[in-house]
């Protein structure tokens, strides 16, 4: 992993309520791998290709809290993850018979005028509540492509 890789401009830290249990969903279901962590700290940080995420466990360490922190954590946001391929996550939650927000679709968001991008996705719950959305592309077409497939 090259420095730039391993130091994104942003990358969100997860105040949760068991790290072990949240590395197991986002590691052992999801793909991520643990770059470093420090279990002392109830602390992991995570990484699938670019995208990067910080978890830290309430209670251990520093916490930074804003405000009462009530479940489902993350109200008001998801995280939007895009993977070359869906499958192998969506097989991974299958077989774990772990519950989907919303199930696999295809979608095209247009992004102007002339343009269209498309992706599967799919939406799922953390242990802890917050919202991932996984994303695989599928390229994009313009709004005559979308009328011929029609």
């Amino acid at each position: 992993m090259t420095s730039e890789e391993f130091d994104p401009s942003l990358v969100p830290e997860l105040l949760v309520s068991n790290v072990s249990r949240s590395i197991d969903f986002w590691c052992g279901l999801c793909g991520f791998e643990i770059a470093y962590e420090r279990p002392e700290e109830g602390f992991a940080y995570i990484t699938r290709g670019s995208a990067h995420i910080m978890l830290e466990q309430k209670g251990i360490g520093r916490n930074w809290v804003t405000g009462p922190l009530e479940r489902p954590f993350g109200r008001g946001i998801n995280f939007q993850i895009a993977v070359p391929s869906m499958g192998p996550i969506e097989e991974a939650l299958n077989r774990a018979s772990y519950p989907l927000f919303m199930p696999p679709e295809t979608k095209w968001y247009r992004i102007g005028d002339f343009e269209e991008a498309g992706v599967r996705q799919l939406l799922v719950t953390d242990p802890d509540g917050y919202l991932v959305r996984f994303q695989e592309p599928l390229g994009r077409r313009t709004p005559q492509q979308v009328r011929d497939s029609v």
